[in-house]
């Protein structure tokens, strides 16, 4: 079992950054792949980006490549979304969620993938 809870929301200017935390409970985390997806109002959630299990494989979706950076630190069970260069088309609710099944590229788009998720944390760019 593993919980997540997702913190580092808020408001911020367009162009301003924020960094994302999700913390994870349970001693096998360096087992899952993490992911971070975002919903924004009246929107399907999407995904944002994945990181592996030891941190080598990193995925992102178009809109966010090189603006986003996921990292984890095993040794803390975190991972982390560091967002640069923020648009008002990224606010949204960012949820965390974790899998231990493989996947590359567009397979880890798929939210079925994933056993565990975060409630999820508010992030708002205003113009």
């Amino acid at each position: 079992q593993v919980q997540l809870v997702e913190s580092g929301g808020g408001l911020v200017q367009a162009g301003g950054s924020l960094r994302l935390s999700c913390a994870a409970s349970g001693r096998t985390f360096s087992s899952y792949a993490v992911a971070w997806f975002r919903q924004a109002p009246g929107k399907e959630r999407v995904f944002v980006a994945l990181i592996g299990w030891t941190g080598s494989r990193k995925y992102y979706a178009d809109s966010v490549k090189g603006r986003f950076t996921i990292s984890r630190d095993n040794a803390k069970n975190t991972v982390y979304l560091q967002m640069n260069s923020l648009k008002p088309e990224d606010t949204a609710v960012y949820y965390c969620a974790a899998s231990r099944k493989y996947c590359s590229d567009y397979g880890c788009y798929d939210e079925k993938l994933y056993d565990y998720w975060g409630q999820g944390t508010q992030v708002t760019v205003s113009s």
